[in-house]
């Protein structure tokens, strides 16, 4: 995808959050993300967005609030309003960025400016299903962007950490779109890498793009899991962090 593309999908499920949230009680409870709240949700992603644009709009070349509790908060104000007022002001910060800025980073990436596009379109994407599952049912992604944010979370997220040094041997899990191309991820000690195609694995999980986007990202979601159980649940051990 392009950055116009993950621009208007950023834009989209924001609005898409803020309207969920709008309709749900801020109490109610999270269920992919135990101990949260819809308001923990909101107050959590409208402070990443003020981080974001931030580093982008002052071309930052350091990060400048790594930690949660350093994240801005809504206060007294209404937390949905907040989220509304800070998810614009960065798509619009985003929007008017130079192709040649430069700023700080975390993975590879042709430019800045595509980098803080798709991250903050996938960071907005997984928090507006967390706030939609409060109520039930959640809006799919469209396939583009799914296999997009597959791929961003095998070869970019999965591969910065050695989270399998336990593991005496290889062992691979395929992840087969019915929507899509698939690939073949090994867990291996020296960590993680991927390879176009989705055969010979010990494990296979499949389902649309959109749910296997999900699943990957340790959400629930309608997918099957063919082969060694045991395989596909090490995935589970895989925590983004920035």
């Amino acid at each position: 995808m392009d950055i116009a593309g993950h621009l208007a999908q950023l834009e989209q499920d924001g609005r898409r959050l803020a309207d969920a949230a709008a309709a749900e009680d801020l109490a109610a409870t999270v269920p992919p993300c135990p101990g949260w709240t819809v308001r923990d949700a909101v107050t959590h992603i409208g402070g990443v967005h003020r981080w974001a644009a931030s580093i982008v709009r002052d071309r930052l070349d350091h990060d400048p609030t790594p930690r949660e509790e350093d994240l801005e908060t809504p206060g007294s104000r209404d937390p949905v309003e907040w989220f509304r007022e800070g998810h614009a002001a960065l798509v619009d910060t985003l929007r008017a960025a130079a192709p040649d800025l430069q700023c700080y980073t975390f993975l590879p990436t042709p430019s800045p400016r595509a980098f803080w596009t798709r991250r903050q379109a996938h960071e907005t994407a997984i928090h507006r299903a967390d706030v939609e599952s409060a109520s039930g049912a959640i809006t799919p992604f469209p396939v583009e962007f799914a296999a997009d944010g597959i791929a961003e979370v095998v070869n970019d997220f999965a591969t910065r950490r050695r989270s399998f040094r336990h593991v005496e041997a290889p062992r691979t899990l395929a992840v087969r779109p019915d929507d899509a191309d698939g690939l073949t991820v090994t867990l291996a000690p020296d960590g993680v890498r991927s390879r176009p195609g989705a055969d010979g694995a010990e494990a296979t999980v499949s389902g649309t793009a959109s749910d296997l986007y999900l699943w990957l990202w340790n959400r629930p979601a309608g997918v099957e899991v063919t082969g060694d159980q045991d395989v596909a649940n090490l995935w589970q051990r895989i925590r983004v962090r920035w």
